[in-house]
């Protein structure tokens, strides 16, 4: 079992969770609320009826072998079809899970210090990196304390339990940004300063799927000690303004559009002036920092072939997982042959494939053998291709990358092939040489499967994403491919990248290139009526929706946890004398209490007062206290006095706990974990503690994701 201190579980929470199944099963509990559970701890609904999605988080990849023999237990023991998915995102995923068996899953994950939490859902998701970290020549930093610190600051975070939407942060080792933060909420680049000093660049609000952006430069150089201010200004930037009732535009891209550039980043700069006083004194992820020596980048994913470590006789050996699917007897057999050679360190990447790190030159041979054993190997030309699972299991997907995927070919010039079963984008079609979505579209009557084109996408700082194309059916989509590749082959100056031939054609190049493969006549249209692997006419099946970022049913639980997010605020200005602030932030917590014991209510504290006198009449004392409140943030407000603070923070603390208590009596579904106050004098408490601690809430908070 892994040691306590790296495990990213809790056992408490399965325990709840495991409560809320038996609650909905037995009609305790309704959908929409068992569904918001659900996704909060990474199980999403599949388009088959009664089998879930398993996602485990593996914060940059990293997966030691005894947590692959835990993955292959929960797809062996509780999958239908026993097999995991290597995500993009570099999660591993079980699929066919029945509903009844999660609670187990999870349990088995947890006693290898596994977790799901927030995998799915409103939240900050699985945190991505270059998988070469520590060990490539070109890195200023080894980030893998930064993408582990980072992925433990947010688990469980106030502000992170119901985001507008889900909020996607990568690191990258060096300028070459393999993590490609260009497609990040937040893309964060080691640098070397051109004044010589070694630092951060940090990207935010890029994104792929509906309306795709490029990031843009928010902080052009930062310390080490900025960055989690940085990454909490930005997250709280999103809070603030992104709408999460207008699902296909709440995404941190979209305030670009909304705002404009500077305004987006002026805002930001508003949340970072209180972020930074909130996390004034904690302590941060370090690194050591060096120069990184110069050298061709590896690029997105595995490198693809045996790659030389910088320390010296050591390497790395790339696995090439077909589409990401790992069968049972693959993950128990690396994970044998990483124990068999002392190797404890393997990673998935954001090509869906594995390495192995740390491999001896004198055991080189022996990996070759022990995968071959297994039926895996090292990249071969050609099958740098990338496919999310679509409508085999995705109830947004429309069309079948998994059966397309092995009749493409990246050719002789390894094209980097990325297929999405819809426009969601979970291949990341807009960052290949050639990325294709699944759409359909009717023609003449018939609904014929199409894949719409994308060439030369590119998802790294300084690059850009892909050139729009035409969209082909289906049938021909591996001609067009064939076709493109050919052009390219015969048309590129020596040595010229596929993502600069690109950028060298006309307007049209491509539409006017396939355009007899793109356009249908009625003739044709009904011998392209099916998709690839199957035997009946195309459909769209209408599922209502996906879930991965759906929204749980409404309830007082996120102004508890915006409430606890302002306490840390609060404390954090009291404890640097920022007395006017830390009343503003008692002032919003009472407002976010009140309108929670009134829930779904709103308004200002003269009109919340008034409506608690009139619904609270099972605590009548919640109504009067919130008056003395608001009657003392009045007294206060023009004249703060630091030494009346104390007893009036520990006076709200204690409201803010009855308030909780008031609440779960009247709701019985509502978990507040973790977000009311630990005592009533906890900002006294917290005033005395050194400025290298966290604030008792937090310690309590993460102290309870390490058990």
């Amino acid at each position: 079992m892994i040691h306590a201190i790296h495990s990213l579980a809790n056992e408490d929470e399965i325990a709840r969770y495991e409560q809320a199944l038996k609650d909905f099963q037995a009609g305790a509990m309704d959908a929409d609320r068992f569904q918001g559970v659900r996704l909060q701890l990474g199980l999403y609904g599949q388009r088959q009826t009664g089998v879930h999605m398993v996602r485990v988080k593996l914060p940059g990849g990293r997966v030691l072998p005894h947590q692959l023999r835990a993955i292959a237990d929960v797809a062996e023991q509780h999958s239908e079809r026993g097999f995991a998915h290597i995500t993009t995102r570099q999660d591993i995923q079980v699929h066919f899970v029945p509903l009844a068996q999660t609670p187990q899953a999870l349990r088995r994950l947890a006693r290898d210090g596994l977790t799901t939490r927030e995998a799915c859902n409103n939240t900050v998701r699985n945190v991505t990196s270059c998988p070469l970290a520590g060990v490539c020549w070109r890195e200023h930093v080894d980030i893998k304390p930064f993408v582990q610190g980072v992925a433990r600051h947010f688990l469980r975070h106030p502000a992170t339990q119901s985001m507008p939407r889900k909020f996607k942060i990568s690191f990258s080792g060096c300028e070459a940004d393999c993590a490609q933060g260009l497609i990040h909420d937040i893309g964060v680049i080691a640098l070397r300063h051109e004044d010589g000093r070694l630092g951060f660049k940090v990207l935010a609000a890029g994104g792929l799927g509906h309306k795709p952006r490029e990031a843009l430069v928010i902080e052009p150089f930062i310390e080490e000690k900025d960055l989690l201010p940085v990454l909490e200004a930005a997250i709280a930037l999103h809070n603030r303004y992104s709408d999460g009732t207008k699902r296909a535009r709440s995404r941190s891209k979209f305030l670009v559009d909304r705002f404009g550039p500077e305004d987006f980043i002026a805002k930001y700069r508003e949340e970072l002036d209180r972020t930074r006083v909130a996390l004034a004194g904690q302590l941060h992820p370090q690194g050591r920092w060096i120069t990184g020596k110069n050298g061709d980048a590896v690029g997105t994913g595995a490198p693809r072939r045996l790659y030389k470590q910088k320390q010296p006789g050591l390497y790395v050996y790339p696995v090439t997982v077909p589409q990401g699917g790992l069968s049972v007897a693959a993950l128990r057999g690396i994970a044998g042959l990483a124990e068999s050679l002392g190797l404890d360190d393997i990673r998935t990447t954001q090509d869906q494939n594995l390495m192995l790190l740390n491999v001896p030159e004198a055991a080189l041979s022996a990996v070759n053998t022990g995968l071959a054993r297994i039926g895996l190997a090292a990249p071969r030309r050609g099958d740098n291709i990338v496919a999310c699972p679509g409508a085999s299991t995705c109830r947004l997907g429309i069309t079948a990358p998994m059966k397309l995927a092995p009749k493409l070919s990246g050719g002789e010039n390894n094209l980097r092939i990325r297929i999405s079963g819809c426009h969601n984008g979970c291949a990341q079609p807009e960052t290949g040489d050639i990325g294709i979505y699944g759409e359909g579209k009717r023609l003449f009557g018939k609904l014929i499967p199409h894949y719409q084109l994308y060439f030369g996408g590119d998802g790294s700082d300084g690059a850009s994403l892909a050139l729009k194309g035409p969209s082909v059916p289906s049938a021909r989509i591996e001609s067009a491919i064939e076709r493109v590749q050919e052009t390219y082959a015969t048309g590129r100056n020596e040595l010229e990248s596929f993502y600069h031939w690109t950028r060298r054609q006309a307007p049209g190049f491509f539409a006017n290139l396939l355009s007899d493969l793109a356009v249908v006549s009625e003739r044709e249209a009904e011998s392209l009526r099916r998709d690839h692997g199957d035997s009946a006419d195309f459909r769209v099946l209408s599922l209502g929706g996906g879930e991965c970022g759906a929204p749980a049913k409404a309830s007082a639980a996120p102004l508890y946890y915006e409430a606890a997010n302002e306490r840390r605020y609060r404390n954090a200005y009291y404890m640097q004398r920022e007395f006017g602030e830390a009343l503003a932030c008692a002032e919003a917590i009472a407002k976010l209490v009140g309108k929670a014991l009134l829930f779904p209510a709103d308004g200002d504290e003269e009109t919340l007062a008034a409506q608690l006198k009139n619904k609270a009449l099972e605590q009548p004392g919640l109504a009067g206290k919130y008056a003395e409140l608001v009657s003392e943030f009045e007294r206060l407000r023009n004249h703060p006095d630091g030494k009346a603070l104390p007893a009036l923070f520990a006076g709200l603390d204690a409201w803010t706990a009855e308030a909780g208590q008031y609440n779960l009596e009247q709701d019985r579904q509502l978990d507040l974990t973790g977000m009311l106050p630990q005592a009533a004098a906890a900002v006294q408490v917290a005033a005395l503690q050194p400025h290298c601690r966290l604030h008792p809430e937090n310690e309590s908070r993460q102290a309870a994701a390490s058990r």
